[in-house]
């Protein structure tokens, strides 16, 4: 069924760059070559946007790191997809682990954005995952169910393209710990027996489950090889030559 499935990788720059290395970063990207059976999305910092959307390849899709979840209005500091798509970027991450657990967003409030989101016409990267004392405590499958049905609630059927699912295990981003591949699959596969359970058989063999957290070059190939996993949200391995490699892992 993978196969079906275009392969999706995003770069998530978080809170990273300025004009002179974001330039390095465009000019690795412009240069490649990408596979051209992989989807790309590259995610800088919000005040970054238009500048990477005016000058990398039109293929590469540019995703925001966040938005909130109406139009317009008196929210300090935030934007909104309608502002994403004004300057011609089509993509946006919401539910990171670190807008989860740093800021303090609830399921509920990451499934309003996602709903707000889709309806502007802006693809959703919707991330999930586990905390390392909820793996431990055996409670992986009901904290991505939780996280996950707050999504399925706020999507409708015609909606899922639209949408990529990144599962990203906390205790693995930017940890240098990484999920074994076997590990991932279980969860993308258990993940996807839930779809099909919980909205169709249909959305669950076309939607695009990736993997997040500590994803590298020297990883990429594995993870990439299993059958639930269709790419990866790359963080800190986004902003180095090395992305091009993990575009590239199935090649």
């Amino acid at each position: 069924m993978a196969s079906q499935r275009k392969f999706f990788v995003g770069g998530n720059w978080k809170m990273n760059g300025n004009k002179a290395s974001i330039d390095g970063i465009i000019q690795f990207l412009n240069a490649g070559p990408l596979d051209p059976n992989t989807e790309v999305v590259v995610s800088p910092p919000a005040i970054y946007m238009e500048y990477v959307r005016g000058k990398l390849d039109q293929k590469i899709g540019v995703a925001g790191q966040n938005c909130y979840k109406v139009e317009k209005g008196a929210f300090t500091g935030d934007i909104s997809a309608n502002m994403i798509k004004d300057i011609g970027c089509e993509w946006v991450i919401l539910g990171h682990s670190e807008r989860r657990n740093v800021f303090g967003e609830s399921d509920q409030l990451i499934g309003e954005k996602v709903k707000y989101a889709l309806s502007q016409g802006v693809k959703v990267i919707a991330c999930i995952g586990e905390k390392i004392e909820e793996r431990e405590g055996g409670k992986t499958e009901e904290v991505v169910y939780r996280q996950m049905q707050a999504i399925v609630d706020n999507v409708a059927p015609d909606q899922w393209a639209n949408v990529v699912v990144a599962y990203e295990p906390v205790w693995a981003i930017g940890t240098g710990k990484t999920a074994t591949p076997a590990q991932a699959q279980d969860v993308h596969q258990k993940l996807r027996a839930w779809v099909a359970k919980k909205v169709s058989e249909p959305v669950a063999n076309s939607l695009r489950i990736v993997y997040g957290g500590s994803v590298s070059a020297g990883n990429c190939k594995e993870l990439g090889g299993q059958a639930d996993i269709d790419g990866s949200l790359v963080g800190g391995a986004s902003l180095k030559p090395d992305f091009v490699q993990i575009v590239n892992a199935t090649q």
